[in-house]
Parts: structure tokens; sequence; C-alpha cells
């Protein structure tokens, strides 16, 4: 089964946010309101509570989110300098018309589009957003020996991977599989334009990467950071800027040790649909929460 659900980001200015994603993704808002006292709790993250969010749909109509939730800037946060979720991955029909769009719109270039030595199936390119939000656009051209990979059904569609910075790649995949119940799926070693951007290295330096799976679904990228990447700062009780939280359903909640910031418990939306739910912390303070299925 699929078992990508949401991704969770912060940002300064909702209203702006909105309409840089129905304008230019093409995304529409099918919930909006203001974060619940325990919903806030359950990420250990109280001071967020009251807070307001929007969730956004693909206009292929694919039941996979994006939740937007309104926090006071960090003006010190610099995206990919910090270990957690760093960005995320939506699947496009173009990604050289998907470019040129780009080009008139508020979210910047990073990465144009390029096409990875050795991974014929996609072409990706990057932008980063007015709140410092990290966006992978990815042309999928085939499947990969190890797993499947989704087909834009709308020229931008869903989100189909999360991809987290880690100061122990091996040690987060490792905790990925005894505590999420996940597969390890193949370990690479590219050039990452935006990394070597980043942290001032020639575009010739090669990255560690890796992928988590279930069965042949693969939703996951773990980068290894490089020496000068920090732990994500916030505010106090607050949710950590840029991209804040990874869901994920999962067939057997039960079956997972945890511990986690809360007993999981019935949450409510389009992103819950009146299931359980939990949420887990990794070794570097990631929050990945868990919707029971």
């Amino acid at each position: 089964m699929k078992l990508i659900r949401a991704a969770t980001l912060t940002v300064a200015n909702l209203e702006r946010c909105i309409d840089n994603y129905t304008r230019y993704l093409d995304y529409e808002v099918v919930e909006s309101g203001a974060i619940s006292e325990e919903l806030a709790k359950s990420w250990n993250a109280p001071n967020s509570a009251d807070c307001r969010y929007a969730v956004f749909q693909p206009a292929s109509g694919a039941d996979v989110y994006l939740r937007i939730i309104e926090q006071p800037p960090l003006p010190d946060y610099k995206p990919l300098r910090s270990y957690g979720w760093n960005a995320i991955e939506i699947c496009v029909q173009d990604v050289l018309k998907v470019n040129e769009r780009m080009k008139d719109s508020p979210f910047e270039i990073i990465g144009p589009p390029n096409k990875i030595p050795g991974l014929d199936a996609i072409y990706p390119m990057q932008v980063k957003g007015e709140d410092q939000e990290i966006i992978y656009f990815t042309q999928i051209n085939d499947d990969l020996p190890e797993y499947n990979l989704p087909r834009a059904e709308s020229p931008i569609d869903k989100l189909f991977i999360l991809v987290a910075g880690c100061s122990s790649m091996e040690r987060t995949a490792k905790w990925m599989e005894h505590k999420c119940g996940l597969s390890f799926g193949r370990n690479m070693r590219i050039p990452y334009t935006m990394l070597a951007k980043a942290y001032e290295k020639t575009l010739d330096t090669l990255y560690d990467i890796c992928t988590m799976i279930h069965q042949e679904d693969v939703f996951l990228e773990l980068d290894q950071y490089p020496d000068g990447a920090i732990s994500r700062i916030s505010h106090e009780g607050m949710l950590p800027p840029g991209c804040a939280i990874g869901t994920f359903w999962h067939p057997e909640i039960d079956s997972l040790q945890g511990p986690w910031l809360k007993e999981p418990r019935i949450s409510h939306g389009m992103i819950y649909n009146g299931k359980r739910v939990g949420t887990l912390i990794d070794p570097d303070g990631t929050l990945i929460e868990i919707v029971e299925e």
C-alpha cells in the first residue's frame, strides 16, 4: 500500500502561501481552521495550538495532502543547513514546462532540471518558496528495479517523497526499520547541486543518500548531511520552521513500539479520517506522524 499521507510546512504568512500554491501549483484548499490544543500537544508543540492552517490537495484529486501552518518566522533559519525534514518531492508531468512556469513565479529555482547519472527514470528540479520551503518537482519516466514510482495525473500532482537530512544516515535508516516497520531501499552517491551550494562545495562533490520503502512503495529519502549542519532551531514549544512533520499511514499501528510523544488517539479532518494518530521522533528530532490504516 502507499504509505505517504501528508507533509506539514510552517510559514510566516498563510494568505501569501495559499495564493502561491493555488496559483502556481494548481493546488486547492480543502480544509482550514486553527490547530487544536490536543493536536499541538501530540507533536510536543503546545505553543502551536490556535495557529491558523490550511490543507491543500493537488489538482489530480489524489488523497495526499500538504498542510500549511502559520507561525512566527525565524530570521536565522537557513534551509538545507539543519537536520530533519528538509524538502518535499512532488511528481509532475513535464519538468521543463514546470521550470518555465516557475520562472514567472515567487518560487526561486535553486536547481534547474538536471538528469542524475545512473537514474534515467527520474528528471528532477528544485525550487525554494518565499518561506524558505524546499520543493522538488520530478518527472517520472519509468519504474526502478526495486520499486514502483507514481505517474503524475495533472501537470503538478501529488507529494510522493519526503526528504530528511541526517547527522548519521545509517543510524536513521536503522531507526526507521526498527521503529516504523520500513525497509531499506537503495544507497547511492550522487552529485547534489542544492547541498553543494548550501555548504559552499564544488558542484561535483558527491553526497550519500538512501531510500526507505514499504513493499514496492518508495516514499522517503535520507540524505547524509555534511559537517556544518546543525540541529533545527524553533520557537519555544512550537513546530520547527520549513518542513516540520511527515505524516504516513501504517497498516498495523499497534505493532509499533514507540515511544510515542502522546499515546495514539483518534483525530479528525481530511488527513486523519477519524483514525488513531501518534507521533514519533527520530534521533535527529524529526517528527514522524503515524495514522492508523
